[in-house]
């Protein structure tokens, strides 16, 4: 992409959107349109369109769609996987009518089958039932990565898909309700340790793996991507690092400095075993993440502690 090339960022206000304007700012493009709070109401089909004529993006991020943790995919499944089916059939289907060069889809290793070999390989999507906690979101993701295929068959557009590892960091969602589990657990700690609670609850086992990427990189990796991937095939973007539940809330307790216990309610759902993504892909065409797993968190908490105060202040 040519620093001057105009570039839409659909989602700018989600976790990632607002990494990758970020990164696109970093990296001197000078051309991004559609910024918050300009950008359309993606749900809206006819507003998309007039953003698309009007605008004209040569390149589009969708980062756009509703996501959540265990606790927001088994109360709003609908709602979840309504929201990322309308975004993608109006961004996706505008970015081919008006003549965009190049898209590049962010879909979520909820798409891949529950039991699938680790770490997960794109060859195994769609070989095998989905994990259940999540799997009407993950049904809507699977579109989207299955539209753009279709797209790229049909009209030969240069539609292309990312698979990410569990993003986190600076601009979370930090709600109880809606929030995925770095962020939740930053909350619940923080609540704990300021209201001196004996222990924190924490959902499932505590032995289910995951592996996460801060925002800022998984940001970087996709203009990286842009400017270099071709392949209708998608390709996972990992961090590299996969903890368990346990040893994720064990680093976050000593960051934020909470003395208190964590209690694993096993009544509760793990969801998925292990999400663990093959980023050979990436790796082999050069581009590798910059930033620690605990400087990532400790820069999460950090914009937390500064939202909070300022929320504080706000309430004076």
């Amino acid at each position: 992409m040519k620093k001057d090339a105009k570039i839409y960022v659909a989602g700018g206000e989600t976790l990632i959107g607002s990494a990758i304007l970020r990164q696109l700012e970093v990296q001197g493009y000078q051309n991004v349109i559609g910024k918050p709070p300009k950008e359309p109401n993606l749900t809206q089909s006819e507003k998309v369109k007039a953003f698309f004529e009007e605008s004209r993006p040569e390149y589009v991020f969708l980062a756009a769609g509703k996501s959540g943790g265990i606790q927001a995919n088994q109360k709003y499944p609908a709602e979840l996987m309504l929201d990322n089916l309308l975004v993608e059939c109006h961004v996706i289907d505008s970015a081919y009518r008006y003549g965009v060069k190049k898209l590049l889809y962010l879909a979520s290793s909820c798409s891949y089958p529950k039991h699938c070999p680790q770490p997960m390989q794109v060859e195994s999507l769609m070989t095998g039932s989905l994990e259940p906690t999540n799997e009407a979101y993950a049904v809507a993701k699977i579109a989207g990565i299955k539209l753009c295929q279709a797209y790229c068959h049909q009209y030969g557009a240069n539609f292309i898909t990312g698979i990410p590892a569990n993003a986190f960091g600076p601009g979370d969602d930090f709600s109880l309700e809606e929030s995925h589990v770095i962020p939740a657990l930053i909350r619940k700690m923080h609540d704990a340790k300021i209201e001196s609670a004996e222990s924190v609850e924490i959902w499932g086992t505590g032995t289910a793996r995951r592996e996460f990427i801060l925002a800022d990189d998984l940001a970087d990796a996709c203009i990286f991507i842009a400017d270099k991937y071709d392949d209708p095939m998608p390709i996972n973007i990992g961090g590299g690092l996969d903890l368990s539940i346990k040893e994720l809330a064990e680093l976050i307790k000593e960051a934020i400095g909470y003395r208190g216990q964590l209690h694993f309610d096993i009544s509760k759902p793990d969801g998925m075993p292990l999400k663990a993504l093959d980023s050979g892909k990436l790796r082999s065409m050069g581009w590798q993440p910059q930033t620690s797993f605990l400087a990532a968190v400790e820069a999460t908490y950090n914009w937390f502690l500064v939202r909070e105060e300022k929320k504080a202040i706000a309430h004076v």
